[in-house]
């Protein structure tokens, strides 16, 4: 993200009448775009090269002459005032504030990580096992594996080095939602068994990976969503023998271009494949297929179309 020209590095600006039309001008140097309140207090901002509900800036007004804001990823702290150069010793004192309000946003993610772990594992200890009659597996027509249920709720269990941090909930009607705080980067699930396993699968949705398993027979590992699928692979190539191989099976975002995007699932798995020098293996759809997107809607669609075996969408 560029500055607008006519911006210095050091936060002086043109003359404002007011603090808060200052902050604003220096604020659009950088894209962003908002009214500043003189709340006295850190306020949060998200940057616009990256996703609705980053805040991944900040800012503070002092008092009448000056204010600060900055943004993290890309290492800007400064000091604005209302004309001349920003004070050396407020553009310190900005970026120690800032450092430490991170650091205090840091330990209460952390802590409310923590708590929602320990939940995660008193309901994975008190669900009975996922009922096969339950609407959403009825729909896919899979059977439940590893999950189990909690009332209407399906639990996905969630690992990060080992250790179960969340849980995934499937509802009836397919909608997914991790547990309110809890750790969702890097987390992975398990279809199967590593043990003795030859050849491991890397999934993105746990559909994709029970449809992938009853195929193929081999154990997959479940990263959730396409920005986990690399740094998952990853972590599982580190973990497993040098002789296991690993596949990279990826989602098909094939309507997203239609929409002027990047197909993320393609994108994604690529990337996650060249990550670890892993197979890659995308599904392949029916000459007039719209909607299928990924290896459990290819299975379905085989299934209804009544094809022979269902493991041979794979071929």
């Amino acid at each position: 993200m560029k500055r607008a020209r006519g911006k210095h590095s050091t936060g002086a600006v043109d003359h404002h009448d007011t603090i808060e039309a200052a902050l604003a001008d220096a604020l659009a140097g950088y894209g962003v775009t908002l009214t500043p309140r003189a709340s006295g207090r850190f306020e949060r901002f998200d940057t616009p090269d990256k996703p609705k509900g980053n805040g991944n800036g900040w800012y503070r007004i002092h008092g009448p002459q000056a204010a600060s804001f900055g943004i993290w990823h890309l290492d800007v702290s400064e000091v604005v005032t209302l004309h001349g150069a920003s004070d050396p010793e407020a553009a310190a004192q900005a970026r120690l504030d800032a450092m430490r309000d991170r650091e205090r946003q840091e330990r209460e993610r952390q802590q409310q990580a923590a708590k929602t772990a320990d939940e995660a594992r008193r309901w994975w200890a008190d669900a009975g096992p996922g009922d096969p009659a339950h609407p959403w597996l009825a729909g896919k027509r899979l059977p439940p594996y590893n999950l189990r249920q909690r009332g209407e709720m399906l639990l996905v269990p969630l690992y990060f080095e080992g250790e179960l941090v969340n849980l995934e909930r499937i509802f009836p009607d397919g909608s997914k939602r991790p547990l309110k705080g809890g750790r969702v980067k890097g987390v992975a699930s398990l279809i199967g068994r590593l043990a003795g396993a030859e050849r491991v699968l890397v999934a993105e949705g746990w559909s994709t990976a029970a449809a992938l398993h009853e195929a193929m027979g081999c154990p997959v590992v479940v990263a959730r969503n396409a920005d986990n699928l690399a740094p998952v692979a990853r972590r599982l190539r580190q973990r497993l023998p040098d002789e296991v191989g690993i596949t990279i099976c990826g989602d098909d975002d094939r309507h997203l271009p239609a929409q002027g995007l990047a197909n993320k699932g393609r994108v994604a798995a690529r990337h996650a494949a060249l990550a670890i020098d892993a197979t890659l293996l995308m599904p392949s759809f029916c000459a007039r297929c719209e909607t299928c997107t990924d290896f459990a809607d290819t299975r379905l669609c085989w299934l209804g179309g009544g094809r022979g075996q269902p493991y041979a969408y794979l071929a």
